[in-house]
């Protein structure tokens, strides 16, 4: 393990950036054999030739960012409408294997006063048609997983930059696949990580960089929502894809919505890296148990068999020594979590607790008394990040899941019309998505842990900026 000088984040914020990336020192991107025990290898590509790190990339400056939007289920649908009610942005054509989603979208933004856009359907690829148009700057892809991989690649072999869902693939060839075509393309591909926008994300990233938790050390994140209902909906989930992937294999399907703010926190890819994950998973008893009480015997659900587990923990080493815990689990009755918990030498955070109006409690030095915990509330005051200082209005009116997706698409079109680096970038998505095909390795080995691929190929000793972004850095924009 290299060792890394700690680097105060509030000396890269006030400007050490401005002649470049700041250099933590040298690390090796050649994996060696696995010794008996080791952590098992996985394909770690050179780079190929002619292409070039998209690190430090800007986008260039759009006037006006027209979005064209790949998939209009739940997701897509609300997603579709956020874009179009953000400054500078407009869709100018909307995709759905049903036609008839395609059209209601296109119904509703005229209906908001909003130029018709253009409408593909009717079949699988009827995407391909709209990535033809020249008036589409940004791609936004929200189908099911199983598509994200070839429609973020053919988007980005189009000339478009890609905003994709969760997960941007689900294989380790096809990370690396992403990350190649973004460099050979010279497009980013990015991540739709909204939670990375949370408000109380984003103070706990202000706070860690800060130095209010010291050394951070460790911290736990994840993805806990009771879905059995809409598992098994004949509606939600169109043709019940995402039931399906539940009798595929076991994995971490979609714990980024905890790492990925964890990761923000930790500089994972500017600073620091993970390098070897271990997965655990419980028995698959959630899923069946629910349809026993309460699913007709006729329903098609009684084919199918069960073999992810309930609970999938990934426990996930970084290059400086640091340990984040990674959890999924949507098939067990509990409370929505991301448990969204960071700590260290001086200090823990914890979410999804204590009786606040944050939903968040924590204990930090000086100013604990007694071995209690404190209310976040006036934490957050003092470290809101700017992002909700002054869109936060227009996210509640404007966005789901507490304005956190609307942050995300009004930053992303922001930088795009700026002409800035994205804060996610496309070695970001590759890494906090690794853990699904990570975890299936890892358990199919009985838990053995695995190399975490490093996508940066190197540059992820180099700090460098990301979620957290000074609004003195963005020009203005109309």
């Amino acid at each position: 393990m290299p060792e890394i000088p700690a680097v105060s984040r509030r000396l890269l914020l006030g400007g050490a950036l401005a002649g470049g990336t700041v250099a933590l020192g040298a690390g090796s991107a050649r994996a060696q054999p696995a010794a008996p025990g080791a952590p098992l290898p996985v394909p770690s590509p050179r780079r190929g030739k002619g292409q070039r790190p998209m690190t430090d990339v800007p986008f260039d400056v759009h006037k006006t960012v027209r979005v064209g939007v790949i998939g209009i289920g739940n997701r897509g649908s609300g997603m579709g409408e956020g874009w179009a009610v953000v400054p500078g942005c407009r869709v100018t054509a909307v995709c759905d294997i049903r036609e008839s989603r395609a059209k209601a979208l296109a119904d509703r933004l005229v209906a908001l006063g909003k130029p018709r856009p253009a409408e593909y359907g009717g079949s699988g690829d009827a995407y391909a048609k709209m990535l033809e148009r020249d008036d589409i700057d940004l791609v936004y892809i929200a189908t099911p997983w199983e598509f994200h991989y070839r429609q973020g690649r053919d988007a980005l072999l189009a000339g478009k930059h890609v905003l994709v869902e969760l997960p941007v693939a689900t294989e380790i060839e096809e990370l690396w696949d992403l990350v190649d075509t973004s460099e050979r393309t010279r497009r980013h591909l990015m991540l739709s990580e909204n939670c990375s926008y949370g408000r109380n994300e984003l103070a706990m990233l202000k706070m860690a960089h800060e130095g209010l938790f010291g050394d951070v050390t460790n911290g736990h994140g994840g993805y806990l929502h009771d879905l059995r209902e809409l598992l098994f909906s004949d509606t939600y989930y169109t043709d019940s894809w995402r039931r399906m992937w539940h009798t595929r294999s076991t994995a971490s399907f979609y714990a980024m919505h905890g790492l990925a703010p964890i990761a923000a926190a930790m500089d994972i890819n500017r600073g620091d890296r993970m390098t070897v994950l271990r997965a655990t998973a419980t028995e698959p008893k959630g899923l069946a148990d629910y349809r026993e009480r309460f699913i007709d015997r006729s329903h098609p659900s009684w084919k199918e068999t069960y073999v992810n587990g309930d609970l999938v923990t990934c426990l996930i080493d970084t290059a400086k020594g640091r340990v984040i815990r990674a959890e999924h689990d949507v098939s067990s009755p509990r409370p929505y979590s991301r448990i969204n918990s960071l700590a260290g030498s001086r200090g823990i955070f914890e979410d999804y607790a204590g009786s606040s109006s944050t939903g968040g409690r924590i204990y930090v030095e000086p100013d604990h008394s007694g071995h209690a915990w404190r209310d976040f509330d006036s934490y957050r005051k003092e470290f809101d990040h700017w992002l909700w200082k002054k869109i936060g209005d227009d996210a509640a009116n404007n966005g789901g899941h507490g304005g956190m997706d609307y942050v995300l698409q009004w930053r992303t079109v922001q930088l795009m019309r700026a002409g800035l680096v994205p804060d996610i970038d496309v070695y970001d998505s590759a890494a906090w998505c690794s853990p699904v095909p990570l975890s299936v390795k890892s358990l199919a080995a009985g838990g053995r842990p695995v190399q975490v691929p490093d996508f940066t190929r190197g540059s992820w000793v180099n700090l460098r900026l990301g979620l957290d972004s000074r609004e003195t850095n963005m020009p203005p924009v109309a």
